[in-house]
């Protein structure tokens, strides 16, 4: 028998793990086509292939192959085809493909400039309903003429509030609209129209003659944030029903078996950003208001448990065959369980209760079995089926497994401890490889960004990689984030830096207290709003011996209008620009504090963060500069907001190596 040791996990094995990104369940519900992501080194690209498994058990099969990105695997209502978005053909620009389930070549079926933002298939397999955004009349003239496209953008016209993306860059005039795509010869149709408005989450009726939709049709959407309407469309095109539903965020549409409701997820507002996001139905006969199904048990309905291996992939509430029950997914208390309600919301019961994630899911068409992606906390992603009856779980792929077989992860523990107003906080402490309680060990306290978002079991490559080398690493969900109601989310809304800080000092208070721990040596890190909050702790204590500040925001006086969510920003604070409240934006402003800082601070940023940007980390980098405290600067090219998420393999690997170097220097 063999008893070779397990090694430690590497920053370079981001380039070994493949991650599944998006799962559906056959109708028959014999199979689940799910497309899996690798990394090419050596060019440093993603590709993504669709892969089949069959719910029965048994070695999963690659469907496809080739150096390209496979993505939005559809079944046909028979059964008998997937269409996919593949960029198999030209890079820059995917298309619709279809293929048969029973073998063959992938047929490319549309030949549009633009970009697909969803994909469904007509409850008849005749057609295709999509979310799509043409390309501009400019971007296309660059594309046809290598003269312009050598000489690039000369100049941008900036006329609405929201002209760019994190992640994406400037945005296109050209606005999301709807489109019905026939499936036999691509020919598209556009259904829905107009410069100004956008319209997104589009859904099939049972009977194909309906689409349900979202849109703000304010006269300026972007100045009107969250003033969503859902409409009903004819699949022809025409003339939309607008919907009584309260003001607030919309998302997900989706139809019951037999037509008559509307469910989709939504939150109350405007501006009202801790509200959870709940399950709403609405008569599609429009005789009453939209009703809010899961106000009462103050449950978050979407999947925001946060890692940096994949995002999880909300997906529209899902109605039983028999329109008695509706799927979704939650997020609370660490973990992101599916949940089922009845229409009426007098029953919610708990369908897959875990230690983890539920991303992507899918019922087969008589709900026998549910098809799902889950993390957890010691892995990334796999596919479960799990059986309606018997209530009967099991994994179906292994993706990964013989890599982290490989690995000594260290061990973890969950914790409950009393935060600063003596409120239930939940954290978790990872603990290296070979750990020795004897042993005295530096630590480092991991702040999550959001801050309306939750840490928990799910798999975080970084808190591992900071572990393997030595570090006790610590994790909790202070007050302002989402998945432990309403009243702890709120906690901090237009006061940032308050009780979220003195739960974050309770919480190193704890961590202080085991005798494994030397109090001498204790960093703090985080990004976004976790980049605010380490700021803010190295402008109000000394206990911290060294910092890694990431894509922060410093300064809510300067950053008026710079990040990609623009004046919508203003409202975490009061919703009053600076010009109207100085004092307000200052004193929440960790920039203010700088002068008391003496902690070694890193600023890490990304040149093209739309979120926070750059600026941001530049005015803590050269204050610090001046006051004589320590600090580097590392700025990262090309790359967004999310790098440690979805950045360019080789720069995420640099910022890890960049983290623990600057911990390493001054906690060990």
């Amino acid at each position: 028998m063999s008893t070779r040791k397990k090694r430690r996990i590497t920053a370079e094995d981001l380039y070994r793990f493949e991650l599944i990104r998006d799962a559906r369940i056959s109708p028959d519900g014999n199979y689940i086509v799910y497309n899996q992501q690798r990394v090419n080194k050596s060019n440093e690209k993603k590709y993504s292939n669709l892969w089949i498994v069959p719910t029965r058990g048994g070695r999963p099969q690659q469907f496809t192959y080739g150096d390209q990105v496979d993505a939005l695997p559809r079944w046909s209502p028979d059964g008998k085809s997937i269409a996919f978005i593949s960029n198999r053909n030209d890079e820059q620009q995917p298309q619709i493909h279809v293929i048969p389930f029973e073998g063959g070549e992938a047929r490319p079926l549309t030949a549009l400039n633009g970009e697909f933002g969803s994909l469904e298939w007509s409850p008849d397999g005749s057609k295709f309903l999509c979310q799509f955004r043409k390309k501009d009349a400019d971007a296309l003239a660059r594309q046809q003429d290598e003269g312009k496209k050598k000489l690039g953008v000369i100049t941008r016209n900036i006329e609405r509030v929201f002209y760019k993306f994190d992640g994406y860059g400037f945005l296109p005039k050209e606005r999301w609209h709807i489109w019905v795509i026939d499936a036999r010869n691509g020919r598209g149709t556009q259904i829905t129209d107009g410069e100004v408005h956008d319209e997104k989450f589009p859904a099939w009726s049972p009977d194909g003659k309906k689409i349900a939709y979202i849109s703000n049709i304010c006269d300026d959407p972007d100045l009107n944030y969250s003033f969503d309407d859902l409409f009903v469309i004819s699949s022809k095109g025409g003339k939309a029903r607008k919907y009584q539903a309260p003001t607030g965020q919309k998302l997900y549409p989706s139809f019951s078996p037999d037509g008559k409701w509307i469910a989709y997820l939504g939150s109350l507002g405007p501006g009202n950003w801790w509200r959870n996001d709940g399950v709403w139905i609405v008569p599609v006969n429009g005789s009453k208001p939209a009703k809010n199904l899961t106000d009462s048990y103050d449950i978050h309905a979407n999947p925001i448990t946060i890692n940096d291996m994949g995002d999880p992939l909300p997906i529209p509430p899902t109605w039983s065959h028999d329109g008695e029950r509706i799927f979704f997914q939650t997020s609370e208390k660490g973990n992101s369980p599916l949940r089922s309600i009845t229409p009426d919301g007098k029953s919610l019961e708990t369908v897959i209760d875990l230690q983890g994630v539920v991303s992507a899911f899918s019922l087969d068409a008589e709900d026998r079995k549910i098809g799902y992606l889950r993390g957890e906390m010691l892995d990334p992603c796999q596919i479960w089926v799990q059986d309606l009856i018997t209530s009967h779980s099991r994994a179906l792929t292994r993706v990964n497994r013989r890599l982290l077989n490989a690995i000594d992860l260290g061990t973890m523990e969950e914790i409950w401890f009393k935060g600063s107003s003596g409120n239930e906080l939940q954290g978790w402490i990872l603990k290296p490889p070979d750990f020795n309680p004897r042993k005295k060990y530096a630590s480092i306290l991991e702040i999550h960004g959001g801050p309306l978002v939750q840490y928990g079991n799910f798999f975080m490559h970084e808190f591992f990689y900071l572990a393997a080398n030595d570090y006790i690493v610590y994790f909790s969900n202070p007050r302002g984030g989402q998945g432990y109601g309403e009243k702890h989310a709120k906690a901090i809304w237009k006061n940032w830096g308050s009780v979220d800080y003195e739960d974050l000092m309770a919480w190193s208070d704890y961590i202080a207290k085991q005798t494994y721990i030397d109090k001498t040596r204790m960093g703090v890190t985080g990004g976004s709003y976790g980049g605010y909050m380490t700021l803010w702790i190295i402008g109000h204590t000394k206990r911290y011996k060294a910092a890694v500040a990431q894509r922060v925001v410093s300064n809510f006086v300067s950053f008026l209008g710079t990040s990609d969510l623009n004046w919508v920003f203003e409202q975490v604070l009061g919703d009053k620009m600076p010009f109207e409240d100085l004092q307000k934006a200052w004193k929440h402003s960790p920039i203010k504090y700088i002068g008391q800082a003496e902690t070694p601070t890193m600023l890490i940023h990304s040149e093209h963060d739309h979120r926070c940007p750059i600026e941001q980390g530049e005015q803590v980098f050269i204050a610090l500069k001046k006051l004589g405290v320590n600090t580097e600067m590392i700025r990262f090219p090309e790359e967004p907001h999310g790098l440690s998420r979805m950045g360019r393999t080789d720069r995420r690997i640099e910022r890890l190596k960049h983290i623990l170097r600057w911990f390493d220097k001054y906690l060990t």
